[in-house]
């Protein structure tokens, strides 16, 4: 082991850029290390105190599996070590960063911590490339199977990708600066000069004129945030469902957001899951949550259904009607069907919801309802019917009568509205009745 790598190693209570404390754990060690029992027990005791002093744990992994002639001993001190950050989960944020290879047991640690930032050349993955060719005859490199980007972009592993050990920490800071640290306190209110009724004009020019267009929704969520600051969370995994943070006058919200860029913003089983585990850990942090809407449904498909998009699907829907933080919701063009119950509607217990005069929320599109109610109508007639449809239903005025919108704002409107919305909510409690806990859909 080098010198550097020995003074990196062990156990700290460290500050961060904002002054708040933390403690960090550091595996670093020499390429082609193995785990040992000990760094096992390190994760166990850095998360427990961390744990016992309330405050944010973050855990640096840089070793491959345990050395055969160890491998019982290691076996046991990871189970500790998972049943203690089990112990930390909803009540203080728990951060890797993998640096390095984890294999087996390290590796399937980094699944229960909130996030995962992954240095590029790092790899990450229950079982190797040669077993993985002993078991199903497929040969994977060690990238393609478990390196950065396929931690990133197939398997969600990853909430940041970065260059470097450093970039690794400076990322965390800025994670850090905006959570709480832990669930009996709010989240830092960020300073910003950024006047919180400033009129945002150009968020409606984001909105394409074809109904069908695409538009980057990380746009008009740029546009309304404080400073246009928007720090996202698993950008390149389930690409069709934004996640992230962002500040609405100094207030730090969670803001999930439907990406008409990737497969029109429909929700599937991947990000169903991202937005379920995002909002959970919102609720269980007091960081309030922002909605925005554009989706025309679920992804169809006999592939997703088969995978079971029924459960992975209650998974997003389960994680709002349980969430009691303030809870805001912005339709901006289409919200559909099942997709839109899902999305925090006012039914699953929302605060407040608004709609942009673009917005469309209905059981469908028109299209879609002449298809059914008039199947046998002329070519000439369904068009008829469909403009009719559209004109008559697709506006956001009626579901404003029935009362599952509050108002009708203009795109100009909306960062006033949330930052006027969140300070409304701010002082919002609700007391949920004892029980154990919940049965989530897993």
């Amino acid at each position: 082991m080098s010198d550097t790598a020995v003074a990196k190693r062990g156990l700290i209570v460290e500050r961060g850029t904002d002054g708040r404390r933390r403690v960090s754990v550091r595996l670093a060690h020499e390429p082609e290390s193995t785990i040992t029992a000990d760094d096992a027990r390190l994760i166990t005791r850095g998360a427990q105190r961390a744990l016992d002093q309330g405050i944010p744990f973050v855990c640096e992994f840089s070793a491959n599996g345990p050395a055969p002639e160890d491998e019982l001993a290691v076996t046991f001190a990871i189970g500790e070590a998972a049943r203690t950050l089990t112990a930390c989960s909803g009540r203080i944020p728990t951060i890797g960063i993998l640096h390095g290879d984890a294999f087996a047991g390290p590796a399937l640690l980094l699944g229960l911590l909130d996030f995962v930032v992954v240095v590029k050349g790092a790899h990450a993955y229950v079982c190797g490339p040669a077993m993985v060719n002993e078991f199903t005859g497929v040969e994977f490199s060690r990238d393609d199977l478990g390196g950065s980007r396929a931690l990133a972009n197939e398997a969600g592993i990853a909430s940041f990708v970065v260059g470097s050990i450093e970039d690794a920490d400076a990322m965390i800071d800025d994670l850090l600066s905006v959570l709480p640290s832990n669930h009996e306190t709010l989240s830092p209110r960020v300073p910003s000069a950024d006047p919180a009724d400033r009129a945002t004009d150009e968020a409606a020019s984001t909105i394409p004129e074809s109904a069908t267009g695409a538009y980057d929704v990380r746009d008009v969520v740029e546009i309304v945030a404080d400073d246009a600051w928007f720090l996202e969370v698993r950008p390149t995994y389930a690409t069709n469902l934004v996640t992230g943070f962002a500040s609405f006058g100094g207030i730090v919200a969670g803001v999930v957001a439907n990406q008409p860029m990737s497969i029109a913003g429909t929700l599937d089983i991947p990000s169903s899951q991202k937005g379920g585990r995002f909002v959970a850990f919102c609720d269980a942090f007091n960081i309030p949550l922002v909605t925005l809407v554009d989706t025309s449904g679920f992804y169809p498909g006999k592939d997703l259904e088969w995978r079971g998009m029924i459960r992975y699907g209650a998974q997003l829907a389960f994680a709002y009607a349980r969430a009691t933080v303030p809870r805001i919701n912005i339709t901006l063009r289409k919200s559909y069907g099942g997709a839109y119950i899902v999305m925090d509607s006012k039914y699953m217990g929302n605060d407040l919801v608004f709609a942009w005069p673009s917005a469309e929320i209905a059981v469908m599109g028109a299209k879609g309802a002449v298809e059914i109610l008039h199947r046998k109508a002329e070519a000439d007639e369904r068009a008829e019917l469909e403009a009719a449809y559209e004109e008559r239903l697709l506006n956001p005025y009626i579901a404003a009568q029935r009362g599952s919108v509050d108002a009708v704002i203009d795109p100009s409107e909306t960062r006033r509205t949330l930052v006027d919305s969140l300070r409304l909510l701010a002082t919002k409690r609700e007391i949920l009745p004892a029980r154990k806990h919940d049965n989530t859909p897993l």
